[in-house]
């Protein structure tokens, strides 16, 4: 094993492997009551890949319960009946007439993307929130439209990423943030795996991802969207200088409407990000590097950090727990919703604009092979 000085470990103990002063204040801060009524959400679309997740992670929580799910397609409404035991009154073909009739506390979105405007449109008329499976939205000008609607119908607009409950992410994020690697020079995010069509996606699922209208794009958008959350959060909520993108379509025979290859690099005045979203990796993966003036972070999975900090070697660090509210997304869903925690970071509406605003400059840079400025104002 390799040896650390003791002001190091003790360093790296105290900020991965116990509760911080800021974790124990941000849990003083009203969140629901575990033994509140459940909060009542109704589902909008079957057609992410993503909603067996919910149905397979949350189908036995007490603290939520499904009034409601509003998917057209009869073939897919028969499949979730039979494999959830789910009754048929649940089911409607029509979002607007589910939400008159069930009166949801949330929207959980499982569409695919282009669909999110309209479904958080309609819910806005209707004061329901809404949580959508990410990213926000195929376009900046959807991303500013939900935004507008957003704030007309005063909801909140949220978006669920797998990454934002890695607690090796927040680690990497404190690391950074209590000043241990020195100010984030470069960071460098790794997202996909070796392709939907691969990994057996369903077909109502490869049929809307490797389509550039609703999907927006290829790996562009599937996988580019998490290192751009990241990044983002990480960089406070700044946007970037510039986008500079490189699409490639590796396997044209199997994904001949999309890209399957992407890499985005973002640049602020004092760092650099490198995004590789990709549907070629030999397997699937979600990690990042966090470069600071003094050390580094490396994820490693959810819940791992590799770490190197001045005068040590580097180190496996067990990431501490997240706080109860963010330790999943119908967590946090019921903190922010009834517990007035306030949105911020990676599930955020303003940063996920922001994400939106980089992956539409990244695909004008990728069909261009020019460098897009963000400076200036919107």
């Amino acid at each position: 094993m390799r040896r650390i000085s003791l002001p190091v470990l003790c360093s790296i103990i105290f900020i991965l492997l116990i509760h911080s002063t800021a974790v124990s204040h941000a849990q003083s801060k009203p969140v629901a009551n575990k033994d509140e009524a459940p909060l009542r959400v109704a589902l909008a679309g079957l057609v992410h890949g993503h909603a067996f997740g919910f149905f397979d992670q949350f189908q036995k929580r007490t603290d939520i319960r499904i009034v409601g799910i509003a998917e057209a397609d009869g073939q897919l409404v028969a499949h979730f009946e039979k494999r959830y035991g789910l009754e048929p009154g649940l089911f409607y073909s029509d979002l607007e007439e589910m939400l008159k009739k069930t009166h949801p506390q949330a929207v959980l979105a499982y569409t695919n993307t282009y669909d999110h405007r309209r479904v958080v449109e309609i819910c806005a008329r209707y004061g329901v929130p809404v949580m959508m499976e990410k990213p926000l939205a195929v376009s900046f000008e959807d991303a500013r439209a939900i935004e507008k609607a957003a704030r007309a119908g005063k909801i909140q607009v949220l978006v669920n990423y797998e990454t934002t409950w890695f607690r090796s992410n927040q680690a990497a994020y404190d690391l950074a943030h209590e000043n241990a690697i020195g100010e984030i020079r470069k960071i460098v995010v790794h997202d996909g795996h070796q392709g939907p069509k691969e990994i057996g996606v369903e077909p109502w699922f490869l049929a809307w991802l490797t389509d550039p209208k609703l999907d927006g794009g290829g790996a562009l958008f599937d996988f580019g969207c998490y290192g751009a959350d990241l990044a983002t959060w990480l960089m406070d909520g700044r946007r970037p200088d510039s986008v500079t993108a490189v699409t490639q379509q590796i396997k044209p025979d199997v994904y001949p409407r999309v890209d399957d290859e992407a890499t985005i690099v973002l640049t602020y005045p004092r760092a650099q990000v490198i995004v590789q979203a990709s549907w070629n990796w030999p397997f699937s993966r979600k990690d990042m590097e966090v470069y600071g003036q003094k050390g580094y972070a490396i994820t490693v999975g959810p819940d791992f950090v590799r770490v190197r900090l001045p005068e040590s070697d580097e180190t496996l660090a067990n990431a501490k727990p997240l706080e109860k509210t963010k330790e999943d997304s119908v967590s946090y869903l019921r903190a922010v919703l009834l517990g007035g925690l306030k949105p911020e970071g990676q599930s955020s509406l303003e940063t996920n604009v922001i994400v939106t605003e980089i992956l539409d400059a990244a695909r004008q840079s990728a069909a261009t092979g020019k460098t897009v400025s963000l400076t200036g104002a919107r």
